[in-house]
């Protein structure tokens, strides 16, 4: 997972202008959306802005929902922005973003969509992980997640929260339609943890307007999202044995807390084997645990 996609309805402020000399005068608009959209596509836009525009809006959630258990409630837009023509560039500056709920659940289905477990994707001979969701609770005062692990030695475990966008794009090229869960060269569903308050995201425009979708807000998540997402390496498979064998934890509760805090980054790919560093912080160590 990611403490993400289910966390709730944040408010979101972002600045749309054009990467063009002339920027428009800064205008502020405030839109509630009433509907979410299933795909990034060519579709009537729900609101037409100037470049230069700060808009206040939130992402779409409805009762019973994706957030507690049902159907994703789909992605919110697409905004036309005046003047925005096929080969411009959209610059969307996201100027804050903050939460609106009090928990956030993080579940894992087998045979769904995850880095370091088989799934619908990628069959393995090991058995399948149990189904298992997870219940974080968000201090928005002090920004901060704490979720319990009742099947590991520390218990609890609380962790710093950087609000995201999980999802931002632009209708893609042509007659394209991709569903919500889809990355590529138009954005869409990126889930990088860079997509946060004072990050500017570039966008290729393909159609008159830009017709810009954004969604899928996490108030938390770990590089690679290996609990949610089919992108990660045994990287991490290691990370999480060396948290259970050393520390302690419960193998589906590190499964779960490092998909959240979790980093990877690529160190070398001049060698044979490429090098793939996975780190945990140190600080949100438990004692260490006898060896068994």
């Amino acid at each position: 997972m990611r403490l993400t996609r289910q966390t709730g309805v944040p408010a979101l402020v972002f600045l749309i202008v054009l990467a063009v000399p002339a920027i428009a005068l800064q205008q502020k608009v405030s839109f509630t959306p009433t509907t979410g959209v299933p795909t990034f596509a060519v579709r009537d836009p729900v609101l037409q802005i100037a470049p230069g525009t700060i808009v206040e809006t939130k992402t779409f959630s409805r009762p019973g929902d994706y957030y507690e258990g049902g159907s994703w409630p789909g992605e919110v837009g697409p905004f036309h922005i005046e003047g925005a023509a096929p080969g411009d560039t959209l610059v969307v500056k996201i100027l804050r973003l903050s939460l609106n709920r009090d928990t956030a659940v993080s579940r894992y289905n087998p045979g769904g969509i995850s880095g370091v477990a088989g799934d619908s994707r990628t069959r393995m001979l090991n058995e399948p992980l149990p189904a298992r969701a997870f219940t974080w609770r968000l201090d928005r005062a002090r920004m901060v997640g704490t979720l319990d692990l009742p099947n590991s030695a520390s218990k609890r475990i609380e962790v710093p929260l950087r609000p995201m966008l999980g999802r931002v794009a632009v209708a893609p090229a042509g007659q394209e339609e991709f569903g919500g869960l889809w990355p590529g060269d138009f954005g869409g569903n990126l889930d990088a943890s860079d997509v946060r308050e004072g990050a500017t995201v570039y966008l290729p425009v393909f159609h008159p307007g830009a017709l810009f979708y954004f969604g899928d807000v996490h108030a938390l998540q770990g590089d690679g999202e290996i609990i949610g997402s089919g992108l990660e390496t045994t990287a991490y498979v290691e990370l999480i044995e060396w948290l259970v064998a050393e520390y302690g934890f419960e193998k589906m509760e590190a499964f779960q807390v490092v998909s959240q805090v979790g980093e990877v980054r690529v160190a070398n790919i001049v060698d044979p084997n490429y090098t793939v560093v996975a780190k945990f912080p140190k600080k949100l160590l438990p004692p260490r645990t006898a060896a068994k």
